[in-house]
């Protein structure tokens, strides 16, 4: 099998530095992220701006970078965090910035400080998870008040390793960890315990996708690989370091990854500036995007599958290092 993707349409309003973070909404809008500290949302149809955003000045642009994103299921809710651990919560239906949280910020209920870097919203609500230096994944309180980010559990992984990357399943009951060496790490969030480590990549993992289902986690690192995971399996059952299929191609790191609303196709963005389409099934790559214009791909999001009708998997966007935000459409496809 073998697929083409047409660029449809660019952003008409740039970020001024590169997009670190990209999620295409049920809604129909684009949220991205940027290294100038400001986060925009679009509309998809025409890549202009869908208020109320940042484009209008709100919410304000951050004087440090942002460097993750997360969106609710439902499309209500942004989550996004600095370069140095504020994270905030955007209230999309009412333009409003509901919750900051300085995680960088020593209490006088606690010693402990573990600044944010990667922040995850759990589909369930209620809750986000966030990761830092310390290589343990942290559970704080997402309800839009006061006791926003309020520190509700921690979970060790048992290593000291940064934590690059967290997601939660699309089921609420597992949330993934990536670290700086590569390590993956499975927490069971209804028994806040590690149940699984991989051990498939030699080096940093960026990037952490689920499938719809929450059986398989794709990991995109700086090995220029990526790897598919069946977190089903305990240890003594999938081939050594945990990967159950591994998909090369890149020439350089796999900065940024998607699964397709279907399951059936995994999306890869790379600093060789280059977009990968992949099979899952076959184990293959179907299609490439070469040069996009912009640069390194940092990252990329399928369009979510409607409400009521179709399958979302023929169109996507990417964030580059020029600041543009780029959708594709399958061949073909509206």
């Amino acid at each position: 099998m073998s697929l083409a993707f047409l660029h449809a349409h660019d952003s008409s309003e740039p970020h001024s530095d590169a997009v670190w973070g990209i999620s295409w909404t049920i809604n129909d809008t684009v949220l991205s992220i940027s290294a100038d500290g400001g986060i925009k949302q679009w509309t998809s149809s025409s890549g202009q701006p869908h208020p109320p955003s940042s484009n209008s000045g709100f919410p304000p642009r951050h004087t440090l970078g942002l460097v993750s994103l997360s969106t609710s299921l439902d499309g209500r809710y942004a989550l996004y965090n600095s370069i140095e651990g504020l994270t905030c919560l955007w209230d999309l239906s009412s333009g409003e910035l509901v919750g900051k949280f300085e995680s960088y910020a020593r209490t006088a209920q606690s010693d402990e400080v573990e600044p944010a870097w990667s922040v995850s919203l759990n589909p369930k609500g209620e809750t986000y998870a966030s990761s830092g230096g310390s290589g343990k994944v942290t559970i704080h309180s997402a309800q839009p008040s006061e006791n926003f980010g309020k520190k509700l559990t921690s979970i060790p992984s048992g290593r000291t390793k940064f934590g690059m990357y967290c997601a939660h399943s699309p089921d609420g009951k597992r949330l993934a960890l990536s670290s700086e060496s590569g390590q993956i790490f499975i927490f069971d969030l209804e028994s806040n315990s590690l149940v699984n480590t991989f051990t498939s990549h030699a080096m940093n993992v960026r990037s952490l996708s689920w499938s719809p289902d929450s059986s398989l986690l794709l990991s995109a690192s700086e090995d220029k690989r990526l790897v598919l995971h069946d977190v089903r399996s305990s240890p003594s059952n999938v081939t050594a370091g945990g990967a159950v299929a591994t998909f090369s191609g890149h020439s350089s790191w796999v900065l940024s990854v998607d699964m397709s609303p279907d399951g059936r196709l995994g999306l890869s963005g790379s600093a060789d500036k280059t977009i990968k389409v992949w099979d899952i099934a076959a184990r293959a790559c179907v299609s490439t995007i070469p040069d996009t214009g912009g640069g390194e791909v940092w990252a990329v999001s399928w369009r979510p599958k409607p409400p009521a009708h179709g399958a979302g998997a023929g169109a996507f966007v990417s964030g580059n290092e020029d600041g543009v935000v780029r959708w594709w459409r399958g061949a073909g496809a509206n």
